[in-house]
C-alpha cells in the first residue's frame, strides 16, 4: 500500500449529497466512538466491518484504517482504490478529491487492477466451497439433480481430502427440508439457514473472516438462475473470483440454467466442471494427495444435462 494509488474525483463532498457530506447505508450502528469521532462501515472482499474515525478524518486515515481492520487479508504488492457508497446512485464512486468524512458513510477497498497472469488459478490455501441449497423438497423439481447432488458430492470429498473449507446454506429449510442425505457434510465449516437467495449473509461473512488469504470461491448447487446467480454476483461485487461448477449446478428450467452461465460468465465469473475443478487445485501429479482425486474422477461425472445444449 505503500503507492496508495486512488482514482480522484471532483469537490469535498458527494455528489448529489443533500447535506455535503457523506451518506451511506450503516445503519443501526449508533453509538460508537465519541462525538468528535463518526462511524464508518469498512468493506473489504465479502467482509463488512463498522468502526469509526475522527471528524474530519481523509484518505490517508481511511487506508490505515482499512489496513488495522483487514491487514492480513490485503496483498501489500497490488494497488487499491477507495470508494465511497452513494445513495443517490445506489452505488460506490471513487472517493471524491479532498473528500472528509463529516458523517457515518459506508467505504470499501477494492483492487485497482486484475493480475491477468493469475485470473482463474485455484489453490487449496486461498479456496472456499460454498454448497447451496442442495435439499430434499427441491429433488422433484429441479432438472437432472440427481446428476448434480452425485457430482456434489465428489467436492465435497475432495474438499476433504485437500483441507479445503466447505460451507452450506439451506433455504427455509423448516419448509424445504434439510441437505439432502447423500450429501456427506461431516467436516463442513457452516451449515445455515436463509431466506435471502443469496448466500452472503452475515454468518456466512462471519466465517469467511475467520479464514486468512480467501480469494476464491467455488460455488455449486440450485437454483442456478437465482440463488447461485445472486451468490455469484454478491461475491464478484466484493472482489472474489468465482468459479461455478456447471455440472453440479441446475435449475426446474433448463432455459434459466443456461441463460444464467451464460450471463455470469459475460460478467467475469469462471464456468467450469467438478474434474476441472479438483485436478486444478492438485495441479501435479506428485502432489501428495493426488491419487485419492484420481480416485474420484476415475468414472466420469454425468453430464447432467450440459451436452445437449453445447
Amino acid at each position: 500500500m505503500a503507492e496508495q494509488s486512488v482514482c480522484t474525483g471532483q469537490g469535498n463532498s458527494c455528489p448529489g449529497s443533500k447535506s455535503n457530506s457523506c451518506v451511506g447505508a450503516l445503519g443501526g450502528i449508533g453509538g460508537i466512538g465519541s462525538s468528535s469521532s463518526v462511524p464508518v462501515l469498512f468493506c473489504f472482499s465479502v467482509f463488512a466491518r463498522p468502526s469509526s474515525v475522527p471528524h474530519g478524518s481523509g484518505n490517508e486515515v481511511l487506508i490505515q484504517k482499512f489496513l488495522s481492520l483487514y491487514g492480513d487479508q490485503i496483498d501489500m504488492h497490488r494497488k487499491f482504490v477507495v470508494q465511497l457508497f452513494v445513495e443517490e446512485w445506489g452505488q460506490y464512486i471513487d472517493l471524491p478529491k479532498g473528500f472528509v468524512v463529516s458523517d457515518r458513510c459506508k467505504v470499501r477497498l477494492v483492487p485497482l487492477q486484475i493480475q491477468l497472469t493469475t485470473l482463474g488459478n485455484l489453490t487449496p490455501a486461498s479456496t472456499v466451497f460454498f454448497c447451496c441449497d442442495m435439499q430434499e423438497r427441491f429433488r422433484p423439481a429441479i432438472k437432472y439433480f440427481g446428476d448434480i447432488i452425485s457430482v456434489g458430492q465428489r467436492l465435497l470429498q475432495g474438499a476433504r481430502i485437500l483441507g479445503i473449507p466447505v460451507i452450506v446454506t439451506e433455504q427455509y429449510p423448516k419448509g424445504l427440508g434439510s441437505t439432502v442425505q447423500e450429501l456427506d457434510l461431516t467436516g463442513v465449516k457452516l451449515v445455515v439457514p436463509k431466506t435471502k437467495f443469496s448466500m452472503v449473509l452475515p454468518e456466512v461473512e462471519a466465517a469467511l473472516a475467520e479464514i486468512p488469504g480467501v480469494r476464491s470461491v467455488v460455488l455449486f448447487g440450485v437454483e442456478t438462475h437465482v440463488c447461485i446467480q445472486q451468490t455469484a454476483l454478491d461475491l464478484i461485487g466484493r472482489g472474489v473470483e468465482v468459479h461455478i461448477v456447471a455440472d453440479a449446478s441446475s435449475s426446474r428450467s433448463m432455459m434459466d440454467r443456461m441463460f444464467a452461465l451464460e450471463r455470469l460468465a459475460r460478467n467475469g465469473i469462471i464456468i467450469t466442471t467438478s474434474e476441472a475443478v479438483l485436478l486444478q487445485l492438485v495441479a501435479d501429479k506428485d502432489h501428495p494427495k493426488f491419487k485419492e482425486i484420481q480416485n474420484l474422477i476415475k468414472a466420469s461425472a454425468p453430464e447432467s444435462g450440459l451436452l445437449s445444449k453445447v
